[in-house]
């Protein structure tokens, strides 16, 4: 019987511990994931070279049972399947030794634009890590001539605030479950994943509408909240945490991490202040410690003219134009240019000196000065 395509896709992704390597390897010798599944289990061993708990004959069948009804699934909720060897899979986490075979996604965010950045933390967010995530988010949305995207885990604590600043800021932000598509936790949260959706942003997972939640899955989707990004900066933790797991593996993965250094006595940030002694992570205290350190450009901060020099009349006003854009000036050379008697340049020029809107320098030019 032949099936759908992306029925065997998801079939050959459901395979738990099978890596992008691994997935290579066997695809190279078997052509196609229909093959896989229509050869027998001898046929596996002998082009394979070994067994493998994978080749059992029940174990594939069952897996084309489920992953006919997720067919159904993702197609009857729009949601988008990205599968490791498809151009639009994330560029960054396609580069991870684990990364999953298959994504699912609700939502239309980029996920491999300009620049990536993973913001983790503690549940037990304090005023601290909060006011600090929102200042973060706010500044690099107000500074970077390009609009991140902010990955979390959509938990309480740092990772909503991540993804609530990211949303008020106008930035695209992406959740990381680790669950299927067919629910949500927290609950809480349900009205932020929609705002996430329509905003332009995702809901991410790699995980199907049948598989069980439990607590190692939220260990595990770690790797993708790892992988997706540039840098990962870990805001507040305890001593032990997931936050902490995330860093790990967002440096093992060669990526920039970053921790907001705390006070000693604080539970919620030893994590983070132990990753700084350890030298596991750059000290982050300000946006400009990231923006630094990534090498990211700035944004071209425009000089509104008018609203600066709001209060000159037109004459000011041309004068003052000629300068901003010519640098310096001598009084002839602005009469000359801008068809003004020569007293009368020199007059305004004495006004606007003493007002502290241009100075005179050596050789009897004038320059403006910058509004304070």
């Amino acid at each position: 019987m032949i099936l759908d395509p992306l029925t065997y896709r998801i079939a050959f992704a459901s395979m738990r511990g099978l890596t992008p390597r691994m997935a290579r390897q066997l695809l190279a010798v078997l052509d196609s994931e229909e093959h896989f599944f229509a050869a027998s289990e001898r046929e596996l061993a002998i082009v394979t070279g070994g067994k493998n708990r994978i080749f059992d004959r029940a174990l594939r069948d069952r897996f084309l049972q489920e992953a006919s009804k997720e067919v159904d699934f993702v197609r009857a909720h729009n949601i988008t399947t990205t599968y490791f060897t498809d151009p639009t899979y994330p560029r960054r986490l396609i580069e991870a030794d684990d990364a999953p075979l298959m994504l699912y996604s609700l939502g239309a965010a980029d996920l491999s634009p300009q620049a990536v950045i993973s913001v983790v933390g503690t549940r037990h967010a304090t005023s601290y890590g909060v006011e600090f995530t929102e200042r973060l988010i706010a500044s690099l949305a107000a500074n970077l001539p390009f609009k991140p995207l902010i990955v979390s885990g959509l938990a309480f604590g740092i990772d909503i605030t991540a993804h609530r600043a990211a949303l008020e800021n106008s930035l695209p932000t992406a959740a990381v479950l680790a669950h299927g598509l067919n629910t949500l936790y927290p609950s809480q949260h349900r009205t932020i994943a929609s705002r996430i959706i329509s905003s332009g942003g995702a809901l991410i997972t790699d995980y199907r509408s049948v598989d069980t939640l439990h607590k190692g899955n939220f260990l595990a989707r770690n790797r993708i909240v790892a992988g997706l990004c540039d840098c990962l900066i870990v805001v507040e933790s305890a001593a032990k945490g997931g936050a902490l797991v995330t860093a790990n593996i967002a440096s093992c993965y060669n990526r920039e991490v970053f921790a907001l250094p705390g006070r000693v006595t604080d539970r919620y940030s030893q994590g983070c202040n132990n990753l700084c002694a350890r030298q596991l992570a750059h000290v982050i205290t300000s946006p400009d410690d990231l923006i630094e350190a990534m090498g990211w450009p700035r944004k071209e901060v425009k000089i509104e003219q008018q609203s600066l020099f709001s209060d000159l009349n037109s004459v000011e006003t041309l004068i003052v134009d000629y300068l901003l854009s010519h640098d310096t000036a001598r009084v002839n050379e602005l009469a000359v240019n801008l068809n003004l008697a020569a007293g009368k340049v020199m007059s305004i020029l004495v006004d606007l000196e003493f007002r502290g809107i241009v100075t005179s320098i050596p050789g009897g030019a004038y320059r403006c000065l910058s509004p304070n």
